[in-house]
């Protein structure tokens, strides 16, 4: 073989293996060092028994605010969308198995997560709310609570801030328990997040509520991701970092819940 000939077919080998490496890297999943679970697609885990976040409407569509915010998401990022829908109970074993990319289901950033995993920016914000009726003028901070009943269920974290505050708790299963002994009078008030109040009164347009007062402290929920993939979570933050700019994430949160939710 001449030298011309060898030098030729070293050339033509060389450029083999960088083709075959080049698809060996896009079978990975890995989209920019992203580490992706497929290549092309931001795989998202939530719930879709979640209103108004993520649920299904009645045509079975997976619809909801974290679904669309996911979805402009991937868009700003190139990516297709596709959603793992997963009890609440197995969510974060599934994102440390690496079966999806990150987690959409209003998971709030907890100091205890922080430790394990790596957050985008926000993208819903919220507090504590005292609800009471609208002709109630009786209540309009937490030190009013003292001596009134307020309706709390067991395991809500709600309840320990009525305490807390003074008030007398009766016991219930959940939020429309909680409505329906406020508007028959026997109960004060009640104690709950801000989205969940702006939900049922986006639905209940005369709901016959109103919000007395709010806590200083927020809760803010983002897509999570574990440690190694940190790249994905900036990324994420960048796309909505946009998608608010452009004032997305405020007509997202209009249509759910007939107020901005998302700063």
């Amino acid at each position: 073989m001449t030298r011309t000939r060898a030098l030729a077919t070293v050339a033509a080998a060389s450029a083999a293996l960088l083709a075959l490496g080049a698809c060996s890297s896009g079978d990975t999943g890995d989209d920019d060092g992203l580490g992706l679970v497929r290549g092309g697609t931001l795989t998202v885990a939530t719930e879709g028994t979640y209103r108004p976040f993520s649920y299904h409407d009645d045509s079975g569509e997976l619809v909801g605010y974290d679904v669309e915010v996911a979805e402009a998401v991937a868009e700003k990022l190139g990516l297709e969308t596709e959603f793992a829908e997963t009890q609440w109970d197995a969510i974060f074993a599934g994102l440390d198995a690496g079966r999806f990319d990150t987690i959409a289901n209003q998971v709030t950033i907890t100091p205890e997560r922080e430790e394990q995993y790596a957050f985008s920016a926000p993208y819903t914000v919220s507090r504590g709310a005292i609800v009471v009726t609208e002709d109630n003028d009786d209540i309009s901070s937490f030190d009013d609570l003292e001596g009134k009943t307020t309706a709390q269920s067991l395991t809500s974290n709600w309840r320990d801030l009525a305490e807390e505050s003074g008030a007398e708790i009766e016991n219930v299963e959940g939020w429309a328990q909680s409505i329906s002994l406020l508007r028959n009078g026997r109960v004060d008030a009640t104690i709950n997040d801000t989205l969940t109040y702006l939900d049922y009164v986006n639905e209940n347009a005369d709901s016959g509520l109103k919000i007395a007062a709010e806590t200083d402290e927020t809760s803010e929920s983002a897509f999570v991701v574990t440690p190694e993939r940190e790249a994905l979570a900036e990324e994420i933050t960048g796309a909505l970092e946009e998608l608010r700019a452009e004032g997305t994430l405020a007509e997202l949160s209009e249509k759910y819940f007939g107020d901005d939710v998302s700063e």
